[in-house]
């Protein structure tokens, strides 16, 4: 997670180019040169004064903010519900209830949205740190939000296990504070956050709704060479016996700080430089937003050294997770399978910290093909921005107010999705535009079917860096048993509280913000000082060369520092290549010996599969049974599988709302309800298409005038999107003839295909 990283600019390309204007530039200002440097002066001193004050109220609201019991960055109300720290196994994780800003109106009886932010580093709350954002979108739709928020300090002994049965208890509880709610409570995990609700729905699938997992990070080993550094950082560190030490120096306790300074070092002409220069050539109108984002990224907190060992071992080195090689305290295996609800995964190709490989890896380790995919019931959605970094995910307006809102107004239709893969495309509304009145806000949200093959198409690994992969993973456990055995009892041994304490105020990390304070006596005066600058503040003239100068001075600092990161992190990719990729070291680690893939796909689950045959012998005794509703989704289903459509759009479950709400509130059919006839009838397709097709004129009411009200539904529902057209069309014209037929020649039909 880069620090508040400021736009990249095209300093390498366009060097020439500056350096001709800035020379153009001086040949015209050579009459007034002295006047423009004492403009130039006067205004660079200033700057200078009052971004050392920007960097004093930084250092002191970081100061004060260590004093708050649980310091979080919303800029949202909320009322307590439950203190993790009164359960049976207690956490430092606390749930709590949004309140909306006077004027927002929450319907009870839409389903709640629940927010998880991360841990990997920081406080909470980046996911309510503005009106627009995750939880501003929630509530501004009119849903019931909660948060999970955490304090600094975790509990002692508390684990990751501890933490996921903490957050089943806070979903069944807002599940049961609205059980009248038409949907169980959505969940949305940033970051760290996506894999923990994962794991937590994994082994209590019956309480969560859909899961929205913004930039999370399922398999850490997913990339492609020359662009994904940070996945070699285990191999580089020899494993993760680098964090056994941390916590042992901490004395049980891992120091946020840590995580926070592996960010920042992936782009250091942003944390050494562009992100200072930013606010500094800015100074009359960036600190605001500079102190803002310092709130959330200045105060660090605590990990117990288990719980970062577990993260480490089994995510960052072991990618134990969608490899279904994790069990927890009882025994049981954390299949990500075993998760019910749809799955809507946000990255973006512009985040270096979650690239979409490592977003979308997991499902090619769990599915071999798409039918098994399918068969297994599993909804996964997901949608790629281009450009946006990775805290852009989060916090981002312009996506908080496109994909955050259409996702958060889709997420009914997301529920009843059909299991598969599919790809959430945006569509601008325009003149052009079928039907843009039944899509609420600026775009029209797309759900096109795609295939496992096109996840494959991001790129990857191959299976000899999968090999080397394999051998940093074996290496691992090797250093971590040498460091355990030999070395950790010494460290014990001589690490204390006291010891650990001044080790993490001597940070870096940490001195910058106290140095830059009022506890620093050098400080003293600075406060006064800017003051008196704002009353005299006499901004330089745009046009003046010194401040060109400047600027492409700036730029050829940031070129430099990015040569550096691309060097650094060129050397680290080929000695990560070169070195465990040397046959002699895998033989040694004991890989070359078994013969077998060093990748290893998740195993067959005995029970699940007969699980599934089972369902299916059921589903093909009941291809001719049901009535109407049965009929209808069957018939939407049949046209949709069509090569044209293979989509689900908003517009179309607009027609199917207000269908359900012409009927009366106490005859209308449930979502829950609705969702298991589209889950069955998209089985009963899924086992026999044709069969399923004919055996349809059975469901139909014998009634003419119901029959033609349900064939009205399929057709209205169905072109929402446009006119039907090619096999489309064709499939529309058959269940036109199979709906519109008479009862009598309705059973004709049946025997003479049975």
């Amino acid at each position: 997670m880069t620090e508040m990283t400021v736009p990249a600019q095209p300093a390498a390309a366009n060097a020439g180019k500056q350096a001709q204007d800035l020379y153009t530039a001086w040949l015209g200002a050579m009459p007034n040169l002295a006047q423009q440097a004492q403009s130039y002066w006067t205004d660079a001193m200033q700057r200078s004064v009052l971004f050392l004050d920007v960097l004093r109220q930084r250092g002191n609201e970081r100061n004060e903010r260590l004093q708050d019991l649980a310091p979080h960055v919303l800029s949202f109300d909320f009322e307590p519900l439950i203190d993790g720290r009164t359960l049976e196994r207690p956490v430092n994780y606390s749930l709590i209830r949004i309140v909306p800003p006077k004027g927002w109106e929450i319907d009870e009886n839409k389903r709640p949205f629940i927010v998880f932010d991360p841990r990997a580093g920081h406080g909470p709350g980046i996911g309510g740190m503005k009106q627009d954002s995750e939880i501003g979108v929630a509530l501004k739709a009119g849903h019931p939000c909660y948060f999970v928020t955490f304090l600094p300090n975790p509990v002692p002994g508390q684990t990751i296990e501890d933490v996921c049965r903490a957050e089943a208890h806070f979903i069944a509880q807002v599940g049961a504070l609205h059980s009248h709610a038409d949907g169980k409570p959505a969940l949305i995990g940033n970051c760290q956050a996506g894999w923990q609700i994962m794991m937590t729905s994994a082994l209590r699938p019956d309480l969560t709704g859909p899961l929205l997992l913004a930039g999370a990070p399922l398999s850490y080993w997913a990339g492609v060479r020359g662009k994904n550094p940070l996945r070699y950082l285990g191999g580089a560190m020899g494993g993760t016996w680098l964090t056994s030490l941390s916590g042992d120096l901490g004395h049980g306790l891992f120091d946020g700080a840590l995580l926070v300074s592996n960010f920042e070092n992936m782009n250091p002409s942003n944390t050494l430089w562009k992100k200072n220069y930013n606010v500094y050539s800015r100074i009359d109108t960036e600190g605001p937003r500079f102190l803002e984002f310092e709130r959330w990224w200045g105060t660090p907190v605590l990990l117990n050294a288990g719980e970062i060992q577990y993260i480490t071992d089994n995510l960052f080195v072991g990618n134990r997770l969608s490899q279904g090689a994790i069990h927890d305290s009882a025994g049981r295996r954390i299949d990500l399978r075993n998760i019910t609800s749809p799955i809507v995964v946000f990255c973006s190709w512009g985040d270096d910290i979650t690239p979409p490989q490592q977003a979308m890896g997991w499902v090619l380790d769990l599915y071999e093909d798409d039918e098994a995919l399918a068969t297994g019931g599993q909804t996964i959605i997901y949608s790629m921005h281009q450009s946006i970094g990775h805290l852009g995910i989060f916090v981002s307006a312009s996506v908080a107010n496109k994909e955050h809102e259409e996702f958060t107004r889709s997420m009914d239709l997301i529920d009843v999705l059909p299991p598969g893969l599919y790809e959430a495309v945006f569509i601008e509304k325009d003149e052009n535009l079928a039907n843009p009145e039944l899509a609420d806000g600026k775009y029209v949200l797309r759900f096109e079917h795609r295939t496992l093959e096109d996840l494959r198409q991001l790129g990857g690994n191959d299976e000899a860096d999968e090999r080397r992969f394999a051998t940093v993973a074996r290496l691992s456990e090797i250093n971590q048993g040498l460091y355990r055995t030999y070395a950790s009892p010494l460290v014990r041994a001589f690490a204390s509280e006291a010891g650990a304490d001044m080790l993490r105020n001597l940070h870096p990390y940490r001195l910058r913000y106290e140095l830059f304070s009022d506890k620093n006596p050098f400080m003293q005066g600075v406060a006064q000082l800017a003051e008196k600058v704002r009353a005299e503040r006499k901004p330089v003239a745009e046009d003046n060369v010194f401040l060109a100068l400047q600027d492409t001075i700036s730029a050829q600092i940031t070129t430099t520092l990015d040569m550096y990161r691309d060097l650094r992190d060129m050397a680290e990719e080929n000695f990560f290549v070169h070195m465990y990729g040397q046959p002699l070291l895998q033989t040694l680690v004991g890989l070359r010996a078994d013969h077998v893939l060093a990748k290893r796909r998740i195993g067959r689950d005995i029970a699940r599969e007969s699980a599934v045959a089972k369902r299916n012998e059921h589903l093909a005794t009941r291809m001719a049974e049901g009535g109407s509703l049965e009929a209808v989704v069957r018939a939407m289903l049949y046209i949709g599988r069509s090569q044209e459509l293979r989509a689900a759009d908003e517009r179309a479950f607009a027609i199917l709302r207000e269908l359900r709400h012409q009927v009366p509130a106490d005859e209308r059919l449930s979502l829950y309800r609705f969702k298991e006839v589209v889950q069955e009838q998209h089985m009963i397709l899924q086992l026999n298409e044709e069969l399923a097709v004919l055996d349809l004129p059975q469901l139909l009411p014998r009634d003419p005038a119901e029959r033609a009200a349900d064939l009205d539904a399929v057709r209205r529902t169905v072109t929402a999107a446009g006119a039907l057209e090619g096999e489309a069309a064709q499939r529309m014209a058959r269940i036109e003839a199979l709906f519109g037929s008479a009862p009598l020649e309705l059973a004709a039909t049946v025997k003479e295909h049975v």
